[in-house]
């Protein structure tokens, strides 16, 4: 099989700090090539080179494509060339239809004018390449997610794409959605479409990649040759992560005290659908110093309930109590949870968790500024000492507390948001997916952040839809299912088989 791209000898630095190293990257023509490491190797990076985000001449180094020196000054050149790339954040315009989404840029015009026929005709024809029966002018606010990644990948079909990236396309998607993504790559092969998947969901990785390149630290570290036989996901973390990583939930002796807070009889209401309930008389405790998890499947109203309870942020008509240490709290709004002892971390750091045109500094502070000012005034001095010993605590790896959010690895960016509601010295966090979309080496960081804080006598509410994660992290677990309770295992009788078992006996209950 011939080389479809060679990347050779590139160095990409930003504000003095080199991202990339001299990397050396081949994909051959027809193949799968997962690109994988540890969040901050630089293979975001390496890709927007390779699109021409990062435009030729910012870089070091050559890209030969098809056989071509290739000096791409944007996006639209390397489009040109049938080089599609699909990001994390997806770039669809919700108010837009599916049709209109799938030919931003390439529309189906004449003149200047579209051809809304064409344009309907045409969308259809890529929507049943990539699997999707939706009608073309559905507007893509009214789809899901793993609907929206089908549709990016057919507007990449639609410019005739021969490589396409796609960067941890499955983050936000349910195993089913995820599956059928990875079905869909593996259709796409058969076309000779040559595609290079990011992913930090190893089994996918080893489910549908031919080759295997890890980089680590901004260099290539090796190319692994799959070759029809198990890679297993060990040898790739060492490679990602230069060590066995044995054990990947560090180890914990819980110090599981009093009741510390309660929910009762929790309610509420969709926002904007009249009448339809989202949670549905929800009662949970945790004890100091004990992590409890909430697992359910996707649309189980986990985030819904976390969001309501943590100043009403989420809903309508809730009723129901709160209790800390045996006391009857009124929260309204999110300042009040807050001054209640409160924390909630989202798990949509981007939109909701951070300022990412700001900074480490002015981030870490956010949601404590009165602990740092006085009459009003911030006091620079403290800001700057907070932030410089949240760097240095959670490790969070930057040129300086001045480093801009926007330029940190997700990894990175996810210690920011746990070291604004430390800061705060909540007494109950609750987190929300808290390492959605960051690799094993930082989740065990975050982990091993998190295990401190229940030592301390903290109680965590901890939110995943990965099973191993809230296997291997939780004292206790609760089953949601549809917007209830649908059962409570302790550790030992927890197992991914059990909590499976709670949601599908629920749903036989009710039909």
């Amino acid at each position: 099989m011939q080389a479809i791209l060679e990347m050779r000898n590139i160095t990409k630095s930003f504000g003095g700090v080199k991202a990339l190293d001299n990397v050396n990257f081949k994909v051959l023509s027809g193949e799968i090539h997962a690109l994988v490491g540890e969040n901050g190797a630089g293979k975001s990076t390496l890709m927007n080179v390779l699109s021409g985000v990062h435009p030729h001449g910012t870089y070091s180094g050559e890209i030969f494509y098809q056989g071509r020196n290739c000096t791409f000054r944007n996006i639209r050149d390397s489009e040109k060339m049938g080089i599609v790339i699909i990001h994390q954040e997806l770039a669809l315009i919700p108010y837009l239809s599916i049709g209109e989404n799938i030919f931003i840029g390439n529309e189906r015009a004449k003149s200047g004018v579209i051809n809304w026929e064409k344009t309907h005709q045409d969308a259809t024809k890529f929507l049943n390449k990539v699997g999707l029966k939706e009608n073309p002018n559905v507007l893509i606010k009214d789809i899901g997610v793993g609907k929206q990644q089908l549709v990016e990948i057919a507007k990449a079909l639609a410019k005739d794409v021969k490589l396409l990236i796609l960067d941890e396309p499955t983050a936000a998607l349910n195993e089913d959605d995820s599956n059928n993504l990875l079905n869909l790559l593996l259709e796409l092969k058969k076309t000779g479409i040559t595609s290079i998947l990011i992913s930090h969901k190893l089994h996918e990785v080893t489910k549908v990649a031919d080759s295997i390149t890890i980089l680590r630290d901004g260099a290539t570290i090796e190319t692994i040759e799959v070759k029809g036989g198990e890679i297993s996901e060990d040898r790739i973390i060492k490679g990602m992560v230069g060590r066995e990583l044995v054990d990947r939930f560090p180890k914990r002796t819980p110090k599981i005290g009093r009741v510390y807070f309660e929910v009762k009889n929790w309610n509420v209401y969709d926002p904007q659908i009249e009448g339809r309930k989202v949670i549905k008389d929800v009662n949970i405790k945790v004890h100091k110093g004990e992590i409890v998890g909430i697992s359910g499947l996707m649309g189980a109203g986990r985030t819904e309930f976390a969001m309501s309870v943590f100043g009403k942020a989420y809903g309508r008509q809730i009723s129901g109590q709160i209790f800390k240490d045996g006391h009857l709290l009124t929260i309204n709004n999110v300042q009040q949870a807050i001054n209640n002892g409160l924390a909630y971390v989202t798990e949509d750091r981007k939109t909701a968790g951070l300022i990412l045109i700001e900074d480490i500094k002015h981030n870490v502070s956010l949601s404590s500024l009165k602990k740092i000012s006085k009459r009003g005034i911030i006091n620079d001095d403290e800001e700057s000492k907070a932030a410089i010993n949240y760097r240095k605590k959670l490790n969070i790896k930057s040129s300086s507390i001045y480093h801009k959010i926007q330029n940190l690895s997700g990894g990175n960016q996810q210690k920011v948001v746990l070291a604004k509601w430390i800061f705060a010295a909540p007494d109950i966090l609750i987190l929300d997916e808290p390492t959605r979309g960051i690799d094993v080496g930082a989740k065990y960081e975050i982990y091993t952040i998190i295990n401190q804080l229940a030592d301390e006598g903290k109680a965590i509410i901890f939110i995943s839809s990965e099973l191993p994660e809230i296997l291997g992290i939780c004292d206790r677990i609760y089953v949601m299912n549809e917007g209830r309770i649908v059962g409570e295992l302790a550790k030992e009788e927890a197992s991914q088989e059990s909590i499976m078992k709670c949601i599908m006996q629920s749903n036989r209950g009710r039909y």
